[in-house]
């Protein structure tokens, strides 16, 4: 029989970059966040936007880097690094945080929250133009067939030939037209190479499977209606498929956080989160009970 194994098997997790932020106010009642980033990125997408904002809103705050990404580490074996070592990554962040947070990932990272789902759960998640349950191959033909030459700039940035790339077509992928030409240079800048393990996941190799989760959490699928990537139509089948909540946001592109209507983003998962998470413990549905002293 063909061993398969080595496609499951995990490593444990370098030293990790995890970026912090804590609310001016602290509020028990909320739990933390916890960011994960897609492919090519690192915790500083969150950054940029997202992390002060959020925690503006009361939540403290966490994004990681991923294993060789950002200033992690394991740079040097980032094409062996699979989907289940990114999940150890996010397991390993968890564990040591003071209580479950609320995972919030985008693309690659929204996979990784889904097969995180398998083997723990958590008070919600949140889905940011995900790679679909189903994996990238749909996307991939689809680039080919439109955009085959915006699909070859991501096979140059793949391929560590960012010298080579046409930057405005590569920009296609992820940013709106309307993002000025000076933030695309610099976040183009901070993008790396992805695992090629990992890439070999997400088109078919491990994909994840709700029946292997015990609990699935409240959820939002959160999809931008520009997305050159996933499109709209296949994040509602990722919703469905978790009966999760499903939301557009027209005018938007893949990379959400960074768009230069962030705010409309952050704005639509802070709304979810506060009608969507569970009530503390102690508390009426009110919202008018004493707490716990």
């Amino acid at each position: 029989m063909l061993d398969l194994s080595w496609l499951h098997a995990k490593t444990p997790s370098p030293e990790l970059e995890v970026l912090e932020r804590r609310p001016p106010t602290a509020d028990d009642a909320k739990p933390p966040l916890l960011f994960v980033h897609g492919a090519y990125t690192g915790a500083w997408c969150w950054d940029e936007h997202f992390l002060d904002y959020f925690a503006a809103a009361g939540y403290h705050c966490f994004a990681l880097s991923l294993r060789g990404h950002g200033h992690s580490g394991g740079r040097e074996r980032l094409h062996h690094a699979a989907i289940v070592d990114f999940v150890t990554d996010v397991a390993t962040v968890v564990e040591r945080m003071p209580q479950p947070p609320v995972l919030i990932g985008h693309s690659m990272g929204g996979l990784v929250i889904q097969k995180y789902l398998e083997q723990a759960t958590v008070p919600a998640a949140v889905l940011m133009a995900t790679v679909p349950h189903t994996g990238v191959g749909t996307s991939l033909t689809r680039l080919l067939l439109r955009d085959p030459w915006l699909l070859t700039q991501i096979g140059l940035m793949q391929a560590g030939m960012e010298r080579w790339m046409d930057l405005e077509a590569a920009s296609r992928a992820v940013f709106s037209t309307d993002l000025p030409a000076e933030k695309r240079t610099r976040y183009a800048a901070w993008m790396q190479p992805e695992s090629r393990h990992a890439l070999a996941d997400m088109s078919f190799a491990n994909l994840p499977n709700r029946h292997r989760m015990a609990k699935i959490p409240p959820m939002l699928v959160l999809a931008a209606g520009g997305d050159a990537l996933f499109s709209a139509r296949l994040q509602q089948q990722t919703a469905h498929y978790y009966d999760a909540d499903f939301l557009e946001l027209p005018g938007l592109a893949h990379a959400l956080m960074l768009e230069q209507d962030w705010q409309r983003a952050a704005d639509a998962v802070i709304d979810w989160l506060a009608r969507r998470l569970p009530a503390p413990a102690g508390r009426d549905d009110a919202g008018d009970g004493a707490g716990v002293s």
